[in-house]
C-alpha cells in the first residue's frame, strides 16, 4: 500500500436488512426471508435472502408455473388418474389430495389439488402429463428439468430442484428467499394463479372410471387467508429438514406484497410482520389464525 493511501474495509451486511430508508425492520423467527413488491420487484426487507435451504412443497410453485407456460394450454384437459399416484403418496407419507385412481380430472382441478390441500399425488400427475418421454419416471424427468430451466430463465441463479413437490431423493432441492419471491412474483402474474391461490376451499367434481362421479371438497392449507387482511395466497410447505416455510402475498389500496418465509417457527406471525412493515400497518399482533377442518390436510 503507497503511503497516505485509505484501506478500503467492505461493509458487513446484517442478517435482517429493511429497505434504505423507513421504520426498523421486523424481527422474524425465520432463518432466511425476503419481501418485495409485485408492481417492480423491489426489495423492501431480506434476511440471509441468498441463503440456500430446503422449500418443501413450496417447490409446488414453480410445479404449477411450468404448467401455466405451456404452449396452447387447455385447463380442461382431461387427465386419468393413475394408481401409481396413490402407491407414491402412501410410501412417502406425503400430503394428498385423495386422488382417485381411475378418475378423470382437468388440468384446472390438479392446479387446485397442487396448491390447495398440497397434494403430492397431483403434483405427481402434472409432472407426469407435462414431461416428455416413453416412460413415467422419463417424463418426471423431463418436467424437472423444465422446472429447472424456467428456474435459469427467472435468474433463480441459487435454486435446484430435483422434484416436482419438494420430496428431495438427493437433498438438491433449494433455493433462497430472494429466489423463490422471484418465482412467486412470476407466478402471481398468471391469473389462473391468482384465482387458485387465494381460494380458501373449493368443492370439485370428476367422472369416476365406472361413469359416476366423485366429489373432491379441498381446503387450503395456508392460514393467512382468511386471517391478515388482504392475503391472496401463496403456498405453504413443511419438511424435515426445510422446517415450516411459507410464500404469501397480500393486496392493500392496490399495491401487493409478495414474501417468503423459510424455516420459521412462527411462519404466519413472521409473514403478517413483513406484510405490516410494508403496508406500513399494524395488524399482526390481533390476526387471529382461521381454523381448519380437522380432515383438512396439513402442510
Amino acid at each position: 500500500m503507497t503511503a497516505g493511501a485509505v484501506l478500503a474495509v467492505p461493509a458487513v451486511a446484517t442478517p435482517a436488512q429493511a429497505a434504505p430508508s423507513g421504520p426498523p425492520a421486523p424481527s422474524v423467527s425465520a432463518k432466511g426471508a425476503f419481501l418485495l413488491n409485485q408492481a417492480d420487484g423491489s426489495r423492501i426487507y431480506g434476511k440471509y435472502a441468498d441463503t440456500k435451504r430446503q422449500m418443501a412443497s413450496t417447490t409446488k410453485i414453480m410445479t404449477v408455473r411450468v404448467v401455466l407456460s405451456q404452449t396452447g394450454l387447455d385447463l380442461d384437459r382431461k387427465v386419468t388418474v393413475q394408481q401409481a399416484y396413490r402407491d407414491y403418496v402412501a410410501r412417502e407419507g406425503a400430503s394428498t389430495a385423495d386422488l382417485r385412481t381411475g378418475d378423470k380430472v382437468t388440468v384446472r382441478q390438479l392446479l387446485y389439488a397442487t396448491m390447495l390441500p398440497s397434494g403430492c399425488d397431483a403434483a405427481y400427475a402434472l409432472a407426469d402429463t407435462f414431461g416428455s418421454g416413453t416412460t413415467r419416471s422419463a417424463r418426471v424427468k423431463s418436467f424437472i428439468g423444465k422446472m429447472n430451466k424456467k428456474a435459469d430463465t427467472l435468474g433463480m441463479t441459487n435454486t435446484e430442484f430435483d422434484s416436482f413437490d419438494g420430496i428431495s431423493t438427493t437433498g438438491n432441492n433449494y433455493t433462497t428467499p430472494r429466489d423463490l419471491a422471484k418465482l412467486a412474483r412470476s407466478a402471481m402474474k398468471y391469473s389462473t394463479f391468482r384465482t387458485v391461490v387465494k381460494t380458501q376451499k373449493t368443492v370439485r367434481y370428476a367422472k369416476t372410471s365406472t361413469g359416476g362421479t366423485r366429489t373432491y371438497t379441498w381446503y387450503n392449507t395456508n392460514r393467512l387467508l382468511g386471517s391478515y387482511s388482504g392475503a391472496v395466497g401463496i403456498k405453504t410447505g413443511t419438511g424435515t429438514a426445510a422446517g415450516p416455510c411459507l410464500v404469501f402475498a397480500a393486496t392493500r389500496g392496490g399495491k401487493t406484497l409478495v414474501g417468503v418465509v423459510l424455516n420459521g417457527s412462527s411462519r404466519y406471525t413472521d409473514a403478517a410482520k413483513l406484510l405490516d412493515y410494508g403496508f406500513g400497518s399494524d395488524t399482526a399482533s390481533r390476526m387471529t389464525l382461521r381454523r381448519l377442518p380437522s380432515s383438512a390436510e396439513q402442510d
